[in-house]
Parts: structure tokens; sequence; C-alpha cells
């Protein structure tokens, strides 16, 4: 049997806000990406990604994303764009979504419009009225279901998914299988490190049955 290995404990409330996160994002790792697009009320469309995103349940669909706001405590624009009209869409960015996804991170101002400074080409939105990325191997058009104040700088969005758009050469609409190869998803890592999901293996869980059979 290997022995295991010795494991150093870190107790958060020693920590400081910083070194929890650098904790966090070093541990909880991969973590899928959403570039997340919403319209303001004045109608200026705004895109940023988070890699503090997942989907929660599939009955009612939720997905959650964690957005912080600024240092003054103002809400970035994604944040302020779904208080007010209660709608985004979370895209699944893939290996050559990168380049501009990284692009819609830089802290542009609320006047400025990331898609375009990304060469990003979208098409109006069906169910909610933020636009769609073309470019996107998946994209999932959210209401806003909750809005959690979790502490004064960052604030956890529940959305519940109206409808889902998948690249048609990577989903088989008959039996409703996706492709992971053909997704290419990227995870994000600790510090500026992301990953990629080509190297993949199957663990199929057993049956009380399954493993009674087993005999050992």
């Amino acid at each position: 049997m290997t022995r295991p290995s010795s494991h150093t404990h870190f107790d958060f409330a020693r920590l400081t806000e910083r070194e929890r996160y650098k904790i966090l994002i070093g541990t909880v790792i991969p973590r899928p990406v959403a570039l997340v697009t919403t319209v303001s009320q004045d109608g200026i469309p705004n895109a940023g990604p988070f890699s503090f995103f997942n989907v929660l349940t599939h009955d009612p669909a939720i997905v959650a994303i964690g957005v912080e706001n600024y240092s003054d405590m103002r809400f970035k624009d994604t944040a302020r764009n779904i208080r007010e009209t209660g709608e985004f869409t979370v895209h699944i960015v893939d290996d050559a979504l990168v380049s501009q996804m990284e692009i819609c991170a830089i802290k542009f101002g609320p006047e400025v419009d990331e898609l375009k400074e990304a060469g990003l080409d979208t098409t109006p939105g069906l169910m909610v009225r933020s636009p769609r990325i073309l470019a996107a191997p998946a994209a999932l058009e959210c209401r806003r279901h909750t809005t959690l104040q979790v502490g004064p700088a960052r604030e956890i969005i529940l959305g519940e998914v109206l409808g889902v758009y998948v690249r048609s050469d990577a989903v088989d609409p008959s039996n409703l299988h996706i492709d992971q190869q053909i997704m290419d998803a990227i995870g994000r890592m600790g510090g500026h490190t992301y990953t990629r999901t080509r190297d993949q293996f199957d663990a199929k869980t057993l049956t009380p049955e399954e493993w009674a059979a087993r005999g050992l």
C-alpha cells in the first residue's frame, strides 16, 4: 500500500481575503469558464469571463456564477446588467476562444463593447436579449433566478436555463449525446493557467449488485 502524503492545514480564519482566494483557485481545479454576455438598459452589450461558475441542478436547470465587485463596491457591468434586465447568456469557452475571452476580461469602462474589441461575431438571443457568441461551442440562455449577497465583495447569481444552443456537429439530437472532443472546452487552474480537456478517461460507477459480483 502506498504511504499517504503529508498535508499542510490552513485555518481560513487566520488568512487574508487574498490568501483564501489563492488557496481556493489552486485547489478547486479545473473550473469551467463561463463567458457571460449581457446587455445594459441602454442597449450596450457586455461580455466577461468567470471561472467561479458551474451548473447546480437540472430540475429546475440552474447555473451559478460568482461575480466580484470592484474595490469601491461598485457592481461590475455583468452584475449590474443582470440586476437591471434579469437576463444573461453563458457561453462555454473552447480552446479556440481563449485569446478573445482574455480580451473580454480586460477592465474596460461600461461604454466599451468587449465583443467588438475581441472581434466576436454575435447574433441576437432567442429567449433573452443578451447576444449569443457564434463561435462558442455552447450557449445557455438564462433568466436570473436568485442573487445571493455573500459578502461586501462578491455576489452569487443563480440563473435558470431557458434554452441551450450546442454546435450541431457536437450533438446527436436523437439521443442528446454531446461529443466532448468536439466541444474542446478549457478549464481554469490557479494563477494565469488553463487546461485543455482533450485527455479524457471513463470511470463507470458500479451498482451494488455489480460490486457484490466482484467477489472481492
